[in-house]
């Protein structure tokens, strides 16, 4: 029998790791890396915009692919911490490969950064899938707050050691040289070193349920059937359905902005690198505040309450970025976007977990990552199109306004109560 302390201890080795792959969202695929690869690694912040958009499609492309697959194999193998342990790894080396590229290696960049990126979403799926095991159905909403909230002071903490220590200095950390950017490319080392560590309590005190795994040793057989079991099984569970339909649209309009906002405020306002990671630490601050917050509303309201007020904040705040005649009203709109970025994120990731069956966790949390990226590849792929077509960002960006608005739509089709009644959660 588990003690209490034991399992207050899983959960904060479990949110740790939220703290620790932060990082690599933060300051890879939105604010530094995505801006010195659109400014200096193309030299172009237009043309490296519409190059980003095809690597995060690329990205979501495979991911919707892969997760309901190795999802249903990890549950079948009881392989859900090996496998996310193969994904960190696979991450934190892709990331570490970061530094030594140079100006102008444009696709050796975007290799690097679409393998490691998988490798970072595939590594959410069976992470994700510890939650229900993890928290009651009346803490699964702060819970999930904890971890998101304390992911985004992860990336903020790793954003100020990156501006104070690498990038701002005169003389940066290790005498790093400021020709051919090195010191900015060193943030790539920091992410991976940040990762690699603080990912450590989570495999050392998280305990694996594997109690769906298959005792017949047929591991492939087993997933191909479950996976197809799950395909007719899943209209007795309507209300994840409809969830996972409205998060497909609401989703790709967040991975848009968690991809390009740091890209548009450079390409439109003109922002440099330095003001890119101060602006990275705003919004840090606002979205780990939020999902803190917002967490507890989640247990009060519900997941779907928590994600609706979330998406009239970002659509409201998303228009007025679009329209910003300058900086000063640009911030306001970012800092909104932040403040309701970490609940939306969070209240998804909980209410998912309250409609799952039991010991079946990685399997439909990998449907959970299909739905965030079967059509994520629409978001960033349509502003890129626009941004080539009418040769302006905001034409571009203003593509996840209207995302966010159909989401909602859609999201005011679910029922809460019921969809935990039919996964007897």
């Amino acid at each position: 029998m588990q003690t209490e302390q034991g399992k207050t201890r899983q959960i904060w080795s479990w949110c740790l790791y939220d703290f620790a792959n932060s990082a690599y969202t933060t300051l890879i695929v939105t604010f530094v890396y995505a801006t010195y690869f659109a400014e200096k690694i193309v030299g172009d912040p237009e043309k490296g915009m519409i190059l980003w958009s095809r690597g995060v499609t690329i990205t979501a492309l495979f991911v919707a692919l892969l997760s309901p697959i190795l999802g249903a194999v990890a549950d079948r193998a009881g392989t859900r911490k090996l496998f996310l342990l193969i994904s960190t790894v696979v991450c934190v080396l892709g990331t570490a490969g970061l530094f030594g590229v140079q100006e102008g290696a444009v696709v050796w960049a975007l290799t690097l950064f679409v393998i490691s990126n998988i490798a970072f979403e595939m590594g959410m799926v069976f992470y994700n899938a510890f939650l229900p095991d993890l928290a009651t159905a009346d803490r699964i909403g702060r819970i999930s707050g904890y971890g998101w909230g304390l992911g985004y002071v992860g990336g903020l903490l790793a954003l100020l050691l990156a501006l104070l220590l690498l990038v701002q200095p005169e003389v940066p950390l290790f005498g790093l040289s400021k020709e051919g950017n090195e010191h900015v490319r060193a943030t790539n080392l920091l992410v991976a070193a940040w990762f690699a560590v603080f990912s450590l309590p989570l495999f050392f005190w998280v305990r694996e349920d594997r109690s769906a795994a298959s005792t017949s040793g047929r591991v492939l057989s087993d997933t191909i059937k479950q996976l197809r079991g799950t395909w007719k099984e899943i209209r007795r569970y309507p209300q994840l359905v409809r969830f996972l339909v409205a998060r497909l649209v609401y989703n790709d309009a967040l991975v848009t902005v968690i991809a390009f906002g740091a890209l548009y405020a450079a390409g439109t306002f003109g922002f440099t690198i330095e003001e890119v990671l101060v602006f990275g630490i705003v919004l840090n601050g606002a979205a780990g505040a939020g999902a803190f917050v917002l967490g507890y509303l989640d247990d009060r309201l519900g997941g779907r309450r928590t994600i609706q007020i979330s998406l009239v904040g970002l659509t409201l705040a998303s228009a007025l970025a679009v329209v910003a005649p300058n900086r000063a009203v640009f911030w306001v709109a970012a800092t909104v976007i932040g403040i309701f970025m970490g609940p939306n994120q969070s209240a998804s990731r909980s209410l998912m977990g309250r409609f799952v069956p039991p010991e079946r966790e990685n399997e439909f949390f990998g449907f959970f990552a299909f739905s965030g990226k079967a059509t994520a590849f629409v978001g960033p792929l349509v502003l890129g199109v626009l941004v080539q077509l009418f040769d302006s960002q905001r034409i571009g960006i203003s593509v996840v306004v209207l995302l966010f608005v159909v989401g909602y739509v859609l999201l005011g089709r679910v029922d809460e109560a019921e969809g935990s009644r039919q996964a007897d959660r």
